[in-house]
């Protein structure tokens, strides 16, 4: 049997990977895999927190280059990780996982509004937490949003789940002949500006010295594979 190799774990998910093979929104598909994928984790009594971004439905940051206030589109942007947090729960409930949903910005209609130590219950009941909405604050990115929800939940480890198979020194869909990294240093990620994960987050990552593990989501059992401590990915530390 696989043995886990951390108890408690923060999954960042790109808003794009809900998209599957669609330009635009959630695919029903990919969401069923998603929660396919989680359940696996969930399944080994892992405790894990979800951060969801909302770049498929909506993206402050390139709503913000043709005009629109910065924070305004933020905002926006996180309504968006909501919406893709909603959809995710529904997906893990039909498997029979409690899931609850916690948001930086209050709506007490849909969903909770993120208070720490409830987070931390939910967990330690075996509960799959949703963070949606991003820090509530504008100009922080959902990348920022996972580091600093897993500091504060004292995840072990952020997995960030991506659409390539971890770092390369180039962007490979630009540069075919990009070489793929697989453990590089925090200041190494800095220095290179390397795109895998936004500056701040990677900052914040290392002042607290949470390991970050980038892989790719859509190769089945990733998730799985990495939390029982295979070589997945690329992975971030000191």
């Amino acid at each position: 049997m696989e043995v886990p190799q951390y108890k408690r774990i923060l999954l960042k998910l790109s808003g794009e990977a809900l998209m599957g093979e669609q330009t635009f929104g959630i695919s029903p598909k990919m969401i069923r895999y998603v929660a396919d994928e989680v359940q696996s984790v969930h399944d080994l009594g892992v405790e894990t927190a979800i951060v969801v971004g909302g770049g498929n439905i909506f993206r402050g940051i390139a709503a913000s280059s043709y005009g629109m206030d910065r924070a305004s589109a933020d905002h926006m942007g996180m309504l968006a990780t909501v919406i893709n947090s909603l959809a995710l729960q529904d997906a893990l409930e039909r498997k029979g996982i409690q899931t609850r949903v916690q948001t930086a910005i209050s709506m007490h209609e849909v969903a909770e509004p993120y208070i720490l130590r409830r987070a931390v219950r939910h967990l330690e009941k075996g509960r799959v937490v949703i963070f949606g909405a991003g820090t509530g604050n504008p100009y922080f990115t959902t990348d920022t949003a996972a580091v600093l929800r897993a500091q504060e939940i004292h995840a072990e480890i952020l997995l960030k789940a991506t659409k390539v198979n971890g770092v390369y020194d180039s962007d490979p869909a630009v540069n075919k002949d990009a070489s793929f990294v697989s453990k590089i240093s925090y200041m190494q990620a800095l220095e290179r500006q390397l795109k895998v994960m936004d500056m701040t987050a990677i900052s914040l990552a290392m002042d607290n010295g949470l390991p970050l593990v980038i892989f790719n989501l859509n190769q089945e059992g990733n998730i799985r594979n990495v939390v029982c401590g295979q070589e997945i990915g690329s992975r971030i530390n000191n």
